[in-house]
């Protein structure tokens, strides 16, 4: 069984900064992409940043520039790293991972989800 948790959010002036983290435990051959995605109220879900296992990343156009995504893999960990926060940014952000459990075995696993709010 794998877990994927969550933490870092809160609450923050526009301008400000936070930074999440996401950190997989279980039993883990490894962990290929990992990637952060976040759902605002009456919204769908958006891809925010993605991380492949050897540190290539997107990012969403909305978010370029302000966020940056980074991982550890040592501690099966992966940041989102979120500056110049604005109002819009409020949402409840989730991690989600591919991770292979065994050499012929990938599962996609997601968080429960942390709540970031920025006031205006």
């Amino acid at each position: 069984q794998v877990q994927l948790v969550e933490s870092g959010g809160g609450l923050v002036q526009a301008g400000g900064s936070l930074r999440l983290s996401c950190a997989a435990s279980g039993t883990i051959f490894s962990i290929n992409t990992m990637t952060w995605y976040r759902q605002a109220p009456g919204k769908q879900r958006e891809l925010v940043a993605r991380i492949t296992s050897v540190g290539s990343t997107n990012y969403a156009d909305s978010v370029k520039g302000r966020f940056t995504i980074s991982r550890d893999n040592a501690k099966s960990t992966v940041y989102l790293q979120m500056n110049s926060l604005k109002p819009e940014d409020t949402a409840v952000y989730y991690c989600n991972a591919d991770v292979r459990l065994s050499p012929v075995r990938i599962t996609n696993y997601w968080g429960q989800g942390t709540q970031v709010t920025v006031s205006s």
